[in-house]
């Protein structure tokens, strides 16, 4: 990542982001540094590198991300972002790649002998499509791809296959499905809410791709507006806490952090209720809720809700979700930190769900309270370090170094406000920022996810969004490198520096 640019003197990032002139003069001058800077981006004579899709942030900060193809293929890990200001200056880039592509697209297995060897590792298998693709691995690796869809020991899966094309090995699996372990409406945990829906349909007009119903996947309907009785086996009940939840997470995106819809463009996604399992999961489609083992509870806490919103928000940033278990692990705690941020925007009084940094205590999915502890991952059994024993941990617990992560920016290893004090992996003491700045920050972040995310990119990442969402303040940047080391994350070759000093 290119070092960003520093510059005005403003502490506090806009609430808005900006209109559509930004958008367009992002476009030009990231189309630009493409065409003019190829090597930056590793490109290939044999590439063709397209223009996918911009995000407008907080500051008037642009993302425009890339991907490619080779010699007419698609590129698994092509990806490239490029950040500019409101102006259309280009700030800094983050990119995939470490090397130009340089690999034979002749495949030596058929597409029927991958396809045969990807839906051996699903149980029982729905539909399956197969493509010829690259993987950007060093030089490249030419791979099959295939999407299997189907149930894997009960549970839904549509799992990514990559088959090496010339000699019939798995060489990267991923699932798309992303699971949590894990004022007349009544709601189970908020009491009587207001969800604005259609007047005979659980619908939200106002948040586009927003509704709650069954396992059919259509809306709920009735005879008026006013849902659910309360009880936390009630099925219009839990879509209810659903959708509330969700207006509450997509209010907090917007006022918060500057993100129009779940998707980021306007758009959100549906939610079902009534899975016949102790278990709550985003499919790339959809979220999916099912219930506690005690039966007596829907999985549909705010922080819940807000966590498999949260999957849907990190598969719709730059580099998706594919990936092993260190991206994976990511994804598990960027689904937990949109649920603390969902939580302490609505900030709820102590009889309902007051804003803390546990997950699903609430639901006592498994009758243990939490199943996950952000201010020491290590009282559940997760890890609160980075190690090099990451990338291999199961995906739940890998969560734990970047949710600790975020606690020591948001409140610090020493709160003083009633928030629990957090350890830390160095014996450091980390000042907090408070959590709409955390958030600000670690959406930044995502914006410049690549599809090889790991801890090390997303500390660059976010130190670049520290500098670029508070330029001439050094506060925030300072905070965001102290609370990395302070879970095992060291410094990286060409992160941006901090300002000199500060602001106020």
């Amino acid at each position: 990542m290119s070092a960003p640019a520093t510059g005005a003197t403003t502490r506090t990032a806009p609430a808005a982001p900006a209109g559509p002139e930004a958008r367009t003069l992002a476009a030009s001058s990231a189309d630009r540094m493409v065409a003019a800077q190829p090597a930056q981006f590793y490109a290939a004579p044999k590439d063709k590198i397209y223009r996918t899709n911009i995000t407008s942030g907080l500051g008037g900060l642009q993302y425009v991300e890339y991907q490619r193809t080779y010699d007419g293929l698609p590129v698994h890990g092509g990806d490239f972002v490029v950040t500019t200001n409101s102006g259309g200056g280009v700030l800094s880039t983050s990119v995939n790649q470490t090397k130009e592509l340089k690999v034979g697209t002749k495949a030596t297995i058929t597409a029927a002998q991958a396809a045969k060897t990807s839906r051996a590792k699903v149980g029982k298998v729905d539909t399956a499509t197969t493509r010829l693709m690259v993987l950007a691995e060093g030089s490249g690796r030419l791979v099959y791809e295939t999407v299997v869809s189907g149930h894997q020991k009960g549970a839904e899966t549509k799992l990514h296959v990559l088959v090496d094309a010339k000699n019939g090995k798995v060489v990267q699996t991923w699932d798309e499905v992303r699971d949590a372990a894990a004022a007349d409406d009544k709601s189970h945990f908020h009491g009587t809410v207001d969800v604005a829906t259609a007047a005979t349909s659980m619908t939200d007009s106002s948040r586009p791709g927003h509704q709650c119903g069954g396992q059919n996947g259509s809306a709920f309907t009735g005879t008026d507006s006013a849902w659910g009785d309360g009880s936390g086996t009630n099925l219009e009940t839990a879509c209810v806490d659903t959708l509330y939840a969700v207006q509450k997470e997509w209010d907090m995106l917007k006022e918060w952090l500057g993100r129009n819809g779940t998707n980021g463009n306007g758009r959100g996604f549906p939610s079902r209720v009534g899975l016949n399992q102790v278990n709550a999961f985003w499919n790339g489609s959809y979220t999916n809720f099912g219930h506690n083992q005690a039966n007596n509870k829907q999985a549909t806490s705010i922080d819940v809700v807000g966590h498999e919103n949260g999957h849907a928000i990190f598969t719709n940033t730059p580099g998706g979700d594919s990936g092993g278990n260190e991206k994976g692990g990511m994804n598990e705690s960027a689904g937990d930190i949109f649920g603390a941020l969902t939580e302490h925007y609505l900030n709820e009084p102590q009889q309902f769900d007051p804003p803390d940094y546990l997950v699903g205590e609430e639901i006592d999915l498994v009758g243990q309270g939490p199943i996950r502890n952000m201010y020491d991952p290590s009282a559940k059994g997760d890890p609160n370090c980075y190690t090099s024993s990451i990338p291999n941990t199961e995906v739940h617990k890998a969560a734990g170094p970047q949710n600790h992560w975020f606690y020591l920016l948001a409140e610090g290893s020493s709160p003083t406000n009633g928030s629990p004090k957090s350890p830390t992996c160095n014996n450091s003491t980390v000042a907090g920022i408070g959590i709409k700045k955390a958030g600000q920050i670690f959406l930044g972040g995502l914006q410049r996810k690549v599809s090889a995310w790991t801890h090390a990119r997303a500390r660059t990442a976010t130190i670049a969004a520290a500098v670029e969402l508070f330029p001439g303040s050094a506060a925030e940047c300072t905070a965001v490198k102290a609370a990395w080391a302070a879970v095992s994350v060291p410094a990286q070759s060409g992160e941006a520096a901090c300002p000199a000093k500060g602001r106020g």
